[in-house]
């Protein structure tokens, strides 16, 4: 194992038994949401890592902040792990019981509990998921951008500090989360911030929350910013000679200060298969997918801009998607280039790795990545949220050949090494779960991650709350 891998200890770890006595608690309260057949364990047991880990010991169904609180209580006072769980997006390893215990579904927790338009603000149940929030609003003509791709739980969203392909104009979930109320591991209820858009009232307990992956408490309420639908929108794609040219021009896009809602970038690679999956005919080359916000005369003047620079690099003349039918085809696509990639090679792992670079960084992070694969042997895509500095490498091998693993991990290793000498991080949007613990340290420094071991302990003194994750103890 590399420094990309988990260390070999955690993913034998010992498992902490689940006392009968629990466990009988558990079905008395929860009856039929109480769950411990195997193939709801393994379900809620695998995230989309290449980690294989034996499943938790049961799940439970929590349809309150309440019922959360209830069983953080008993399982604080039986010493037992639980690992929230929201809709099983992530892909560093985030939900992997590997220390056994329950996995604590928050899903149902699914209520939207306040739109408050005059201030652009909602609150709503961990479970809600995204579009389930965009569905719930779009009548009022707002919106909320956030938008990792995987119809994520905004719960696990704020746990994980996700971003997606809108983050270049609206930020990620640092920005645009207000308040949360959460339950600590001992069982007590606490909410932190308000609706309010600022304040300077003690510790900054929501962004202490805010990417903490369920190793602090579980999130089961979030206060959101959203946003008025933009009077204008329109998206467009371009093809390039090469992945650096489509680089390149991203690169003179954000230096002008173009507020170019989306940005995506696909390879080839990410290309014919997105074309096999949703049957696009794309030209199968390096392609931009952008997206443009504002007024008709911001829209066209941001688009004709953009295609000057595009022109600079080779870029041919942008294919327009207008309505709202031909976006929803775009974006659907772009968001199924992950499973798309994994049809390609039937029956392989993903060995996926984020990294974020300062945007002048970006070609060279990008070009260096792509030659190492190609001299690997590799097959593999690349898709980015390029207009924040943002880009994913996912390397596709065969389970049964353990050298294909290796050889995995060692291209990962390289890709992250060199984001952090470019003063970048390991991670722009992932997480560290159980796979970059040992680029955190090498990011952050032993001190800082000493002060995190700290907060943990602090907080969770028994160690329960989704032991292993981020750092071990």
């Amino acid at each position: 194992m590399n420094a990309s891998s988990p260390p070999a200890h955690l993913l034998a770890a010992e498992r902490r038994p689940l006392p009968a006595a629990m466990l009988e608690a558990l079905k008395a309260r929860f009856a039929e949401r109480c769950a411990t057949a195997l193939a709801v364990r393994e379900q809620h047991g695998r995230d989309e890592s290449p980690f294989d880990v034996a499943p938790p010991d049961c799940v439970v169904f929590a349809q309150s902040t309440e019922e959360v609180a209830w069983v953080l209580a008993l399982a604080h006072e039986h010493h037992v792990p639980v690992i929230p769980y929201g809709a099983g997006s992530s892909l560093e390893g985030h939900l992997l019981a590997v220390q056994g215990g329950v996995s604590l579904d928050v899903s149902r927790m699914n209520e939207i509990l306040r739109v408050n338009a005059e201030d652009l603000t909602v609150t709503v149940q961990a479970g809600v998921s995204r579009n389930q929030l965009n569905n719930e609003i779009r009548h009022s003509g707002l919106f909320f951008p956030i938008d990792p791709g995987a119809d994520a739980s905004l719960g696990g969203m704020a746990a994980t500090r996700a971003s997606g392909t809108n983050a270049v104009r609206y930020g990620t979930m640092r920005e645009n989360v207000l308040g949360l109320t959460v339950v600590t591991p001992q069982g007590e209820i606490i909410r932190t911030g308000s609706r309010a858009r600022k304040s300077s009232a003690g510790y900054d307990l929501t962004r202490l929350f805010v990417g903490s992956e369920g190793t602090l408490g579980v999130i089961t309420e979030v206060s959101l910013r959203i946003y008025p639908l933009p009077e204008a929108l329109s998206a467009a794609i371009c093809f390039f000679p090469s992945i650096d040219a489509a680089v390149q021009t991203t690169i003179q896009i954000i230096q002008m200060g173009v507020p170019i809602a989306r940005c995506e970038l696909l390879d080839a690679h990410s290309v014919r298969a997105v074309n096999l999956h949703d049957k696009l005919g794309l030209r199968e080359a390096p392609m931009l997918l952008m997206e443009f916000h504002g007024s008709q005369a911001g829209v066209a003047e941001q688009a004709e801009t953009v295609q000057e620079i595009a022109r600079e690099f080779g870029g041919e003349d942008f294919e327009w998607a207008t309505t709202p039918e031909a976006r929803t085809k775009l974006w659907t696509a772009r968001h199924h280039a992950y499973l798309s990639a994994l049809q390609t090679k039937p029956g392989c792992r993903c060995v996926t790795t984020d990294t974020c670079v300062p945007i002048s960084r970006l070609a060279e992070s990008i070009n260096e990545s792509v030659r190492e694969v190609e001299e690997a042997g590799l097959p593999y895509f690349i898709v980015g949220h390029v207009g924040d500095g943002n880009f994913h490498l996912g390397y596709l091998i065969d389970p049964a050949i353990p050298s294909e693993r290796e050889t995995a991990e060692r291209l990962s290793a390289q890709m992250v090494q060199r984001a952090l000498r470019l003063e970048g991080t390991c991670t722009g949007e992932h997480g560290i779960g159980l796979h970059k613990q040992g680029f955190l340290v090498e990011e952050a420094g032993e001190g800082a991650v000493d002060v995190m071991r700290k907060l943990k302990k602090a907080l969770d003194p028994r160690n329960i709350m989704n032991p292993g994750k981020i750092f071990a103890l």
